[in-house]
Parts: structure tokens; C-alpha cells; sequence
């Protein structure tokens, strides 16, 4: 998405995390800057996610006695057919443990400018 991000606005992403996909089309369906809140729905792709929706959210944190966040995310999901809910939960697990990971990649690069590595601490 570029320009202004709206309730509504749909994306095109390419999946580069290994699972069984290549393309997901997703929708903004919430987004509160205030309250850290950040809700999709996937409406495409060549995946076998149906009615995805998932909605993250975000919390300053302490830990080890150090400011840190905390990042919530719950999801719904049809399970389809020739799948367990077993193998939907993996599936989706897999996805969200890739895009919390790109999360802080992205979060730790904004806090340390001109950083290129992954902080180690």
C-alpha cells in the first residue's frame, strides 16, 4: 500500500516465509495508531487460508528490567477441506511467528538508525 492507509485498502503480499505459499491479498479491516491495533483479512491468494482475520495489538512491556514490547496476535480461520484443524494451526502458526519476526526486524531497525543486523541481546 502507498499514499494514504485506510479501513478497507487491500495489499499484495509475497510470501517469502517457506510455507505452502507464494501470494496472499489482504485487507485492513482495523487500525488504531493510538491504541496499537492493527486487524487484517485475507480475501485471496494461493494459499488455503479461508476466512482468515486476524487482529494484532501492542504493549510496551518490561522485561528483565528493560523497556520491551509485547505483541498479541489472535486469529480466526475455516479449517478447509482435506485439512485438520491441526495442520491449520500449524500453518497458521508458521505465518505468525514469520511476521512477528519481521516485526522486530523492521521495529529494531527503526530504533537503532543505520543498523543492518538483527540485535543479538
Amino acid at each position: 500500500m502507498q499514499g494514504n492507509i485506510s479501513i478497507g485498502n487491500v495489499r499484495e503480499v509475497n510470501v517469502k516465509s517457506g510455507l505452502p505459499a507464494t501470494t496472499s491479498t489482504e485487507r485492513l479491516e482495523q487500525l488504531n495508531d493510538e491504541e496499537h491495533i492493527l486487524g487484517i483479512r485475507i480475501v485471496g491468494g494461493d494459499h488455503r487460508l479461508r476466512n482468515y482475520s486476524s487482529v494484532i495489538t501492542v504493549h510496551p512491556e518490561v522485561i528483565d528490567g528493560r523497556p520491551g514490547t509485547m505483541v498479541i496476535e489472535s486469529f480466526v480461520v475455516d479449517v478447509p477441506d482435506g485439512n485438520t484443524v491441526e495442520e491449520t494451526c500449524y500453518f497458521v502458526e508458521g505465518l505468525i511467528k514469520c511476521n512477528l519476526s519481521s516485526l522486530a526486524d523492521v521495529s529494531e531497525r527503526m530504533a537503532v538508525p543505520g543498523r543492518t543486523y538483527p540485535l543479538n541481546v
